[in-house]
């Protein structure tokens, strides 16, 4: 009987940078923190990673807009502001335009690191030369729903926020993409597929970007580990008969992108495509050092 391998050869993990922002940088991190700059304006943000020390001196810390001071509760915490900031602001992404702002949360209304996302979503629309339809669940405020669109996509986007439905809305306004074909629903993602299933509904592509807790607009609880897989499978019954693309973000959740690679796997084993597995990262103006931000998962179909 052979002896068993002391290390397991695995497919390469892939780390996703997403390097045209102008608008966005994350100009230095260390001591668990991250100083990064949305437009005109820097913040000073919780970062439990960068257990490193700062590049830049604690002077260039000092010039930062407002910085977020973190509670005892997971997500809980509130904004400290150092200078006087507008209640929002337009910040560009390629051809997009959007608003971000300040929130209860640590966030400003974009991740940037999914922009790689968000390039690869349109240029897959793009190389279909066919009428692709696309559907976002927990569509936040819309970026990857307005580069589907931008790309020719009839999207469905679907979240259980009323003000990110309402902030997504004014996106697309800015992006000037009012004339694309958008369904903005307020809904719960899980309740919304199954009865997209009933009704027959088939979808090109589907975005997926699950929190690790949530709650939907009439109370429905939502927790990962327990109704992802559930998930799947419902997305799984309305793809169409040649789906184009799946594509999945997980933020904060105690798992390695090998969790998504095989569920993935498993939810598309019976069409023919290639799944890339990894994380999205972030790159330092400062050090160059990189900071993985979420893990993902996307299957896109062979050519």
């Amino acid at each position: 009987m052979p002896d068993a391998p002391n290390n397991i050869e695995h497919r390469t993990l892939t780390l996703l940078l997403s390097p045209q922002w102008e608008d966005y940088e994350l100009v230095d991190s260390g001591n668990g923190q991250k100083l990064e700059r949305y437009g005109p304006y820097e913040f000073i943000r919780p970062e439990p990673q960068a257990m490193w020390k700062p590049a830049l001196k604690e002077k260039r810390w000092q010039s930062a807009h407002a910085v977020f001071q973190p509670s005892r509760e997971e997500s809980g915490g509130h904004w400290i502001f150092k200078q006087p900031i507008e209640p929002n602001w337009v910040m560009r992404y390629a051809q997009l335009r959007f608003q971000v702002q300040t929130t209860a949360g640590r966030h400003l209304g974009v991740f940037p690191e999914q922009a790689v996302h968000w390039d690869w979503i349109r240029d897959t629309v793009l190389a279909s030369k066919r009428q692709t339809q696309v559907l976002n669940l927990f569509g936040y405020t819309g970026l990857a729903s307005l580069s589907a669109a931008q790309a020719g996509a009839r999207v469905t986007h679907v979240d259980a926020s009323k003000k990110a439905l309402q902030w997504a809305r004014q996106n697309q306004e800015m992006s000037d993409l009012l004339d694309r074909s958008i369904r903005w629903l307020l809904d719960d993602a899980m309740k919304f597929v199954q009865r997209e299933a009933r009704r027959g509904a088939q979808y090109d592509g589907i975005i997926l970007d699950p929190p690790k807790f949530g709650r939907g607009p009439k109370g429905e609880v939502w927790e990962f580990f327990d109704l992802f897989p559930r998930l799947l499978e419902a997305c799984r019954a309305v793809l169409s008969p040649n789906p184009l693309f799946i594509v999945i973000t997980a933020y904060a959740i105690r798992a390695s992108s090998l969790s998504l690679h095989y569920a993935l796997e498993n939810t598309i084993n019976d069409f023919h495509g290639k799944v890339t597995s990894g994380e999205l990262i972030i790159q330092e103006k400062s050090a160059q050092r990189s900071i993985s931000m979420a893990i993902f998962s996307r299957w896109s179909a062979s050519k």
